[in-house]
């Protein structure tokens, strides 16, 4: 892979992020305090990522890998999306924001796979070759989340200024992608079965009983996920104690970055199970953290730390888990066993768990103003400790090879 190519993609990996970057992790905020929205609105708009993972499938299987390049397909949905996020940007109220920030949703989760897509297609080796460029996406999530710090954006509750700046680069990228290297349609011709697209022949995987334990975990632990993302902002926020949220909050990729190079050398030495475990885990830690960080004094160090778990949270089970379904899954049904996972995490359990933590935030939210947030995140803390003490039970561990 050329020098040329290599930039081209790794601009590409920038952008995708940047845009994902610069309003999810603030929308809460932004929905909470400048439209006046409710818990249960917060968790509405948290859901629309869960529906554009169920529909991505669909997207990929039955177009994208089927009739069109990818590179067209990315640049025409960054085009549309761009347009979605100004409209969203300029809504006034919940019921007026919604709709924009559904539909780009359902046309923005495809684009994940699409990046990885055109990526892969320039690629020898990819293991390899990859990470170097899959690394300047986490890079852009945090530039967004700086920028938005260092433009004081919430403090002064201009959080609109994010879905403006998040259409400026989608616009951007749109063009940009009509510049990125072909991608050809693998499959250009085939039928398409309803199971061929959803990847159905990767539920197979599930008789084994060990990989069920585990694909059950996996949805379980994604409840308590969801409260993270459609909630710790708004909390950090109306804690008041911490400045400059968004970009503290980007020490979370920070942590990200690091704790994917101890990884391999983690999966080594203890083995799948014991990752597993403790990334679920950290989820607990965390929002032990975030329940006790509310004391003055004490406080700001345990609300730091909760964020900077965030590496072990999502590298230790998320990425550790899909190896472990690559693993399992073998050379057939890979690409299929992948989509299955990311349907039943991204989709169906933080679906239920952003439906879930609306509902916790709208009731224990207090007269005076404010949430009992001590509360909200007990709760989420006890439902990934049960999960984790039922995985530690059930699963058994095996060895896998590391390339």
């Amino acid at each position: 892979m050329g020098l040329g190519i290599r930039i081209q993609l790794s601009a590409m990996m920038f952008l995708e992020f940047f845009i994902w970057g610069a309003w999810f992790v603030t929308m809460g905020t932004f929905l909470g305090v400048g439209l006046g929205a409710s818990g249960a609105d917060i968790g509405m708009a948290y859901e629309t990522q869960s529906w554009g993972a169920i529909v991505a499938p669909f997207i990929i299987g039955l177009i994208a890998d089927r009739y069109f390049d990818a590179r067209i397909i990315l640049g025409i949905i960054h085009l549309v999306g761009a347009v979605l996020l100004y409209l969203a940007a300029k809504s006034t109220h919940f019921v007026g924001f919604y709709p924009y920030i559904l539909g780009y949703m359902l046309v923005y989760m495809p684009t994940l796979a699409l990046v990885n897509s055109i990526s892969f297609n320039q690629m020898q080796d990819p293991s390899k070759e990859f990470p170097a460029i899959r690394v300047w996406g986490t890079v852009g999530w945090i530039v967004a989340g700086l920028m938005i710090g260092f433009l004081a954006w919430e403090s002064e509750n201009m959080l609109q200024n994010t879905f403006f700046m998040a259409a400026f680069a989608s616009g951007f990228l749109g063009i940009f992608s009509f510049l990125l290297p072909k991608t050809p349609p693998k499959s250009k011709g085939e039928s398409a079965s309803i199971k061929d697209i959803l990847g159905l022949d990767a539920l197979a995987l599930l008789k084994d009983t060990n990989y069920l334990i585990f694909f059950i975990a996996s949805i379980l632990i994604c409840i308590p996920l969801a409260f993270y993302y459609s909630s710790a902002n708004l909390f950090l926020n109306e804690f008041g104690t911490m400045k400059n949220v968004a970009g503290i909050m980007t020490l979370g990729q920070v942590s990200e970055v690091v704790f994917m190079l101890l990884l391999p050398l983690f999966l080594k030495k203890f083995g799948i199970k014991t990752t597993l475990l403790v990334g679920m885990l950290a989820w607990v830690g965390r929002y032990l953290l975030f329940a006790f960080g509310g004391d003055t004094g004490v406080g700001y160090p345990m609300l730091l730390s909760g964020i900077i778990l965030h590496g072990i949270c999502y590298d230790f089970f998320f990425v550790s888990g899909q190896i472990y379904t690559d693993y399992k899954a073998g050379p057939k049904i890979k690409n299929a066993a992948q989509g299955l996972i990311t349907l039943a995490t991204y989709g169906l359990g933080m679906l239920i768990g952003f439906r879930i933590g609306g509902m916790i935030v709208d009731n224990y939210a207090l007269a005076a103003g404010g949430h009992n947030w001590y509360t909200i995140w007990i709760l989420p803390a006890c439902i990934a400790g049960v999960v984790a003490l039922m995985y530690l039970v059930a699963f058994k561990n095996e060895k896998i090879e590391m390339a």
